[in-house]
């Protein structure tokens, strides 16, 4: 792994093409195979019983969920964005908490469309999760929590990394789906259920939360939950900002004004930002 984030590595390479050291093209190239090297360290963890990440992912699915046709489970996949959708429109006519509690935790379209997502097939912006690793290896950490952790891919990368792993969600589907999956694997993560458990207190060095807060009724509550659930000096790497998609109903924040103001309140200060591919940020518990 480099000692150096990816993000950071092509701010610097950019630097280098805006002073003509290097041609676009050799930044490009760069780009891609750095870019390359993030996406064997994704597949490498997810892979299970074949070597083609997007055949793999579309197996696991068809045997967790009884479907022996892989070419069916990709239609499912490649049609859950707009199932997500219709889904979304019919169930919660109030965005309250309860009525988004319910549609997470009976959703299997939200598994189709997470798991596609994780093939890489769309776009690359998955692999923060391995600038997450990079990071919280660089930092010395040990105690892992994804929290909105989806369908575990995640977890399975820091696991296998040597990591102690926790997933928290309010979806029961997705969890019962995540610990199939740990158990194929033989590795093993502890599954908070966040409808029936509350974090444990100082409990974690480093929680991820990815793609999550758009999706949050209360955003800046679970800022002040995260700060307990947190370790001082502890990390929280996340992406704070979405913006309006027709297609995702379902992304119900896009004013992250208040959550910023929480995490300044709580006392977190951001340490780092991914300035060129994907966005995130981390902030550390001062």
């Amino acid at each position: 792994m480099h000692h150096e984030l990816l993000p950071d590595v092509l701010v610097r390479l950019w630097d280098d093409v805006e002073k003509k050291l290097i041609s676009y093209d050799d930044f490009r190239a760069e780009q891609d195979r750095l870019v390359g090297e993030y996406g064997e360290i994704w597949k490498k963890a997810l892979l299970l019983g074949s070597e083609d990440l997007q055949e793999s992912i579309l197996r696991e699915l068809s045997s967790c969920l009884g479907c022996g046709d892989i070419e069916k489970t990709r239609r499912i996949c490649l049609h859950a964005v707009r199932e997500l959708k219709g889904e979304w429109q019919q169930k919660v006519e109030n965005v309250d908490q309860d009525s988004v509690k319910c549609f997470y935790d009976q959703s299997l379209n939200m598994v189709y469309e997470l798991m596609w997502w994780h093939t890489l097939a769309e776009d690359n912006s998955p692999l923060a999760y391995v600038a997450a690793l990079e990071f919280a290896g660089m930092r010395g950490c040990r105690q892992y929590l994804d929290f909105g952790s989806g369908v575990g891919s995640g977890g399975i990368l820091f696991a296998r990394n040597g990591f102690s792993v926790t997933l928290a969600d309010i979806s029961s589907t997705s969890l019962k789906f995540c610990s199939w999956r740990f158990a194929q694997r033989r590795l093993f993560a502890e599954c908070l259920d966040l409808k029936e458990k509350k974090l444990p207190d100082n409990a974690y060095d480093f929680i991820t939360a990815m793609d999550v807060f758009e999706h949050l009724v209360d955003p800046v509550g679970t800022v002040r939950d995260l700060q307990k659930a947190l370790k001082k000096g502890g990390f929280l790497f996340g992406r704070f900002a979405a913006e309006k998609d027709e297609d995702r109903p379902h992304h119900i924040v896009l004013d992250f004004g208040p959550t910023r103001k929480a995490l300044e309140e709580s006392g977190f200060v951001r340490v780092w930002q991914d300035k060129w591919l994907w966005g995130h940020e981390v902030f550390q518990k001062l």
